[in-house]
C-alpha cells in the first residue's frame, strides 16, 4: 500500500513539472526574440535611418540624381561628387551609381576651338513710310481698358520663408527615434491644391519612389529639398520653376490608404522636422 501511494504521488510531481514547463514556454518567446511588424502604417515610405554606404543601384527610366539620392538617404551633391556628375546633373538610363568608395573627380568634357566665321550682312531696302490712319471725323476714338488682375491672397510664411503646401488638419507628425514617418501628413479632400511650400525647380515628378505615390521633389537651394507625396495628379514637370504658394498638384492616396498630403524637408539629404520651417497655425 505505502509503495503504491509512494507511486502515485510520483507521478502526480512529474505531471507538475510538465504542465509548469509548457506554461512558461508559452510565456516567454524562444531564443532571439520575435520581431514585432508595424502594420498601423500601410503604405508608408521605407525608413531610411543612415545613407546607404555600400554596393551601387543601376539607373533606371524616370530616374533622377535627386531621386536616388532621396530615396537612399544622400545629400544630391555628395552622391554626385561620389560618382563624378558634373553640372548639370544629368543621368542615363542603365548607369552605375555607387554608394562605397571615394569621391570621383568630375569628368568635364573636351574643350573644342570655336572658328568665327564671317558673315555678310545686305543692307535693308528702304521700307514705305508707315501711315497711321486716324479715326473719322466725328468718332471718338476706341478706348482700350487696362486688364484685371486677380487679387492674390497673401500667404503666410515663417521667418525662413516656408508655407504651408495644403489646409487641412495634421494627421501625422515627425519622427527620429526610427519611426517610418519622415515627415509630416496632412488631411484632406481628394483633388484639393498642393502648393510648393518655397521657390525652387521640379527636380522630380512621379511614381517611382514605393510608398510615395505620385511625388513631387522641388529643390530649393544647395541645402534643401522638400517632398510632397500620395498625389493624385502631377501639375509640374521636372524642370519647371515654381513659386511658394504655387499649384503643383492634386491630394489623392496614391501609394497610401487615405487621402492626405505626405510633405517632407530634407536639409542636406537628411530629414528634419517641418514644423520647424513652417509658419505656426
Amino acid at each position: 500500500m505505502q509503495l503504491r501511494g509512494f507511486r502515485h504521488g510520483t507521478r502526480l510531481l512529474l505531471a507538475g513539472f510538465v504542465v509548469t514547463a509548457l506554461l512558461s514556454g508559452c510565456a516567454s518567446p524562444p531564443a532571439g526574440g520575435v520581431q514585432v511588424v508595424d502594420r498601423n502604417n500601410r503604405g508608408a515610405a521605407p525608413m531610411q535611418r543612415q545613407p546607404v554606404t555600400n554596393g551601387q543601384y543601376r539607373v533606371q527610366r524616370g530616374d533622377t540624381l535627386y531621386s536616388i539620392a532621396f530615396r537612399f538617404g544622400w545629400d544630391w551633391k555628395a552622391l554626385a561628387a561620389r560618382n563624378g556628375i558634373a553640372p548639370p546633373y544629368l543621368i542615363r538610363v542603365g548607369q552605375v551609381i555607387r554608394f562605397d568608395g571615394q569621391p570621383q573627380p568630375v569628368a568635364t568634357p573636351p574643350s573644342r576651338v570655336v572658328t568665327p566665321t564671317v558673315v555678310t550682312v545686305p543692307q535693308p531696302a528702304s521700307r514705305p513710310p508707315v501711315v497711321v490712319q486716324t479715326p473719322a471725323q466725328g468718332k471718338p476714338p476706341a478706348v482700350v481698358s487696362p486688364p484685371v488682375s486677380t487679387p492674390v491672397k497673401p500667404m503666410q510664411r515663417s521667418a525662413s520663408g516656408w508655407v504651408w503646401p495644403a489646409q487641412g488638419a495634421l494627421v501625422g507628425r515627425f519622427s527620429s527615434n526610427g519611426s517610418l514617418n519622415k515627415g509630416v501628413d496632412i488631411a484632406g479632400e481628394l483633388g484639393q491644391p498642393v502648393s510648393a511650400a518655397s521657390d525652387g525647380s521640379v527636380v522630380y515628378a512621379g511614381s517611382g519612389l514605393r510608398g510615395y505615390g505620385e511625388l513631387v521633389i522641388i529643390k530649393h537651394n544647395d541645402t534643401y529639398v522638400s517632398a510632397y507625396g500620395h498625389n493624385r495628379r502631377l501639375l509640374v514637370k521636372e524642370g519647371q520653376k515654381v513659386k511658394a504658394g504655387q499649384t503643383i498638384a492634386e491630394m489623392g492616396s496614391t501609394g497610401t490608404d487615405r487621402v492626405k498630403l505626405h510633405f517632407e524637408i530634407r536639409r542636406q539629404g537628411k530629414p528634419v522636422d517641418p514644423l520647424q520651417y513652417l509658419p505656426r497655425r
